[in-house]
Protein backbone atom coordinates (compact mmCIF):
# COMPACT_ATOMS: atom_id res chain seq x y z
CA UNK A 1 0.00 0.00 0.00
CA UNK A 2 2.67 2.17 1.14
CA UNK A 3 4.33 1.36 -2.63
CA UNK A 4 1.42 2.36 -4.09
CA UNK A 5 0.56 5.96 -2.54
CA UNK A 6 4.93 6.39 -3.48
CA UNK A 7 4.12 5.62 -7.17
CA UNK A 8 0.87 7.61 -7.23
CA UNK A 9 2.36 10.48 -5.28
CA UNK A 10 5.32 10.64 -8.06
CA UNK A 11 3.64 9.79 -11.09
CA UNK A 12 0.59 11.79 -10.86
CA UNK A 13 1.16 14.37 -8.08
CA UNK A 14 4.93 15.81 -7.74
CA UNK A 15 4.27 16.92 -11.82
CA UNK A 16 1.52 19.02 -10.45
CA UNK A 17 1.91 22.46 -10.25
CA UNK A 18 1.93 24.33 -6.48
CA UNK A 19 -1.35 25.43 -6.54
CA UNK A 20 -2.85 22.83 -7.95
CA UNK A 21 -1.07 20.09 -5.17
CA UNK A 22 -2.39 22.52 -2.51
CA UNK A 23 -6.22 22.67 -3.90
CA UNK A 24 -5.95 18.70 -3.83
CA UNK A 25 -4.45 19.02 -0.03
CA UNK A 26 -7.45 21.43 1.07
CA UNK A 27 -9.61 18.62 -0.81
CA UNK A 28 -8.61 15.95 1.42
CA UNK A 29 -7.89 18.06 4.21
CA UNK A 30 -11.71 19.00 4.13
CA UNK A 31 -13.04 15.49 3.38
CA UNK A 32 -10.72 13.74 6.52
CA UNK A 33 -12.46 16.94 8.79
CA UNK A 34 -15.69 16.15 7.61
CA UNK A 35 -15.35 12.19 7.73
CA UNK A 36 -13.86 12.48 11.43
CA UNK A 37 -16.97 14.41 12.61
CA UNK A 38 -19.36 12.67 11.12
CA UNK A 39 -20.97 10.12 13.81
CA UNK A 40 -19.19 11.24 16.44
CA UNK A 41 -21.13 12.34 19.67
CA UNK A 42 -22.02 15.34 20.23
CA UNK A 43 -19.82 16.56 23.37
CA UNK A 44 -21.97 17.04 26.58
CA UNK A 45 -20.59 18.55 30.16
CA UNK A 46 -21.55 17.89 33.24
CA UNK A 47 -22.67 21.64 34.97
CA UNK A 48 -23.26 19.12 38.23
CA UNK A 49 -19.12 19.11 38.75
CA UNK A 50 -18.83 23.02 38.92
CA UNK A 51 -22.46 23.13 40.97
CA UNK A 52 -21.09 25.71 43.96
CA UNK A 53 -18.30 27.16 42.69
CA UNK A 54 -19.71 30.37 42.17
CA UNK A 55 -22.21 31.00 43.80
CA UNK A 56 -21.84 33.94 45.60
CA UNK A 57 -20.87 35.71 41.99
CA UNK A 58 -23.79 34.40 40.41
CA UNK A 59 -26.20 35.37 43.02
CA UNK A 60 -25.97 38.87 41.67
CA UNK A 61 -23.32 40.14 44.42
CA UNK A 62 -21.19 43.23 44.10
CA UNK A 63 -17.75 41.61 43.34
CA UNK A 64 -15.89 44.14 45.66
CA UNK A 65 -18.48 43.71 48.25
CA UNK A 66 -17.64 39.79 48.06
CA UNK A 67 -14.54 40.04 48.28
CA UNK A 68 -14.15 42.33 51.30
CA UNK A 69 -16.67 39.90 53.00
CA UNK A 70 -15.14 36.70 52.65
CA UNK A 71 -11.69 38.74 53.56
CA UNK A 72 -13.44 39.85 56.20
CA UNK A 73 -15.06 36.38 57.44
CA UNK A 74 -11.67 34.45 57.23
CA UNK A 75 -9.92 37.64 59.46
CA UNK A 76 -12.37 36.62 61.98
CA UNK A 77 -12.22 32.95 61.81
CA UNK A 78 -8.56 33.25 62.05
CA UNK A 79 -8.85 35.69 64.78
CA UNK A 80 -11.27 32.87 66.37
CA UNK A 81 -8.79 30.11 65.99
CA UNK A 82 -5.82 32.70 67.49
CA UNK A 83 -8.06 33.47 70.93
CA UNK A 84 -8.47 29.35 71.31
CA UNK A 85 -4.74 28.65 71.41
CA UNK A 86 -2.88 29.11 75.02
Amino acid sequence: MAMEIEQLYEQHIKPLPAAERLRLVERIVRELATQSTEGAPAERYDWMTVRGIAAHPLCREDAQAWVSRTRREADEQREKQWKREP
